[in-house]
């Protein structure tokens, strides 16, 4: 195994070098042998490792302290703080967000912001989300402003750079061996400033948009549900990739059948007769009219099931089920020959029922007579 360079050496530094001179001596062999500015060089690779385990090391005060002391042994054991990189991704993650532009925007502070995401809702009946449809969607965003080409600036001019941060869109403040990377407060983070903006649309380079976009809804879909339109956003302000339209769809209540998941509810009244003979009745479907055998003895409440006629699953396709629950009525006027025919089926079942009756006249009659 070949024997490890001294820290000093590989940064090319005194044993007396501060802490900016140690921190500047890293950018420069970061920068010299950055696998993406040496590509398919594994020697430049092993370089920029040696590199950052030089930094970790001398960068720290007790580390460098101890290295100095007693070499790279004092750096071995439990607690040693030998240096940790094993991979180019490794120092990337570690040093990324401290360097800024230093690794190429690899590091993770280094991610171009997408558009934001903006919503436009939808109304369906039960049907229509039951079995899909193709709608027309409206929303508004913002696009590039034509009589500036998306520069914001008049035409005839053009955005200048930035002079708070020379077009990086960033500033670094250091505080000791650290740096810390902010957003610019002067661009905003375009690297760039209008000094006369675009009188249409305010120096933002963007203007308010209309947008009708036809949306194919799933068979199934539920209340609430939203169906993500990508890239139908806002665009990004610093060039990254636009954000999505989402679509909120909302279920109306339907008169007959009540969802429940993907199972459907319908209630049906029945007489008397039908319920105790048993009858042939017809029962609204998602699909639509269709006869159905109501068996003799049928009780109040009673719940029978269509398999396979209720509401897909938007995802899997398997549809739930069609319940039917049946309720029998109660008539509440009859015509003398259906009591009389009521009245003679309570006797044979030995029910009691409530006598005839009487009308006042009659019971007024009645009165005087017994007087």
């Amino acid at each position: 195994m070949a024997e490890k360079r001294d820290y000093y050496e590989v940064l090319e530094i005194e044993r007396s070098a501060t802490d900016g001179q140690i921190s500047e001596a890293y950018r420069r062999q970061a920068l010299q042998y950055h696998p993406d500015r040496n590509p398919g060089d594994d020697e430049a690779v092993a370089r920029f490792k040696e590199a950052a385990e030089a930094f970790e090391v001398l960068s720290h005060p007790q580390k460098r302290a101890r290295y100095d002391r007693f070499g790279h042994a004092g750096l071995e054991g439990p607690g040693g703080g030998a240096p940790r990189f094993h991979e180019v991704g490794d120092i990337f993650e570690a040093f990324g967000d401290i360097f800024g532009d230093l690794f190429g925007g690899r590091g993770r502070g280094q991610r171009v912001a997408r558009g934001a995401s903006i919503r436009c809702d939808v109304t369906l009946d039960l049907l229509e989300a039951a079995h899909g449809c193709e709608r027309t969607v409206e929303f508004k965003r913002h696009t590039k402003c034509e009589t500036c080409a998306g520069t914001g600036a008049k035409p005839g001019t053009s955005p200048e750079t930035c002079p708070y941060c020379g077009g990086q869109g960033r500033v670094v403040q250091s505080t000791g061996i650290f740096s810390l990377q902010t957003t610019c407060p002067s661009c905003h983070g375009t690297g760039t400033v209008i000094r006369h903006p675009c009188s249409k649309c305010g120096g933002s380079g963007y203007v308010p948009k209309h947008v009708a976009r036809k949306v194919t809804i799933p068979a199934g879909v539920d209340d609430q549900t939203q169906l993500r339109l990508q890239g139908e956003g806002e665009p990004s302000p610093v060039g990254g990739p636009p954000g999505d339209c989402y679509v909120l769809i909302r279920v109306e209540r339907h008169p007959l059948f009540e969802r429940n998941g993907q199972h459907v509810i319908v209630q049906i009244p029945i007489g008397y007769t039908q319920a105790a003979l048993g009858a042939t009745i017809e029962v609204p479907t998602l699909d639509g009219r269709e006869q159905f055998e109501i068996p003799p003895g049928t009780q109040n409440a009673e719940v029978f099931k269509l398999t396979g006629r209720g509401i897909p699953h938007p995802r899997y396709g398997s549809r739930g089920d069609l319940l039917i629950q049946v309720h029998v009525e109660v008539a509440k006027k009859l015509d003398p020959e259906h009591e009389e025919i009521l009245r003679k089926l309570a006797e044979y079942e030995k029910r009691d029922v409530t006598p005839h009756r009487k009308s006042f006249f009659k019971k007024l009659k009645e009165y005087f007579q017994s007087q």
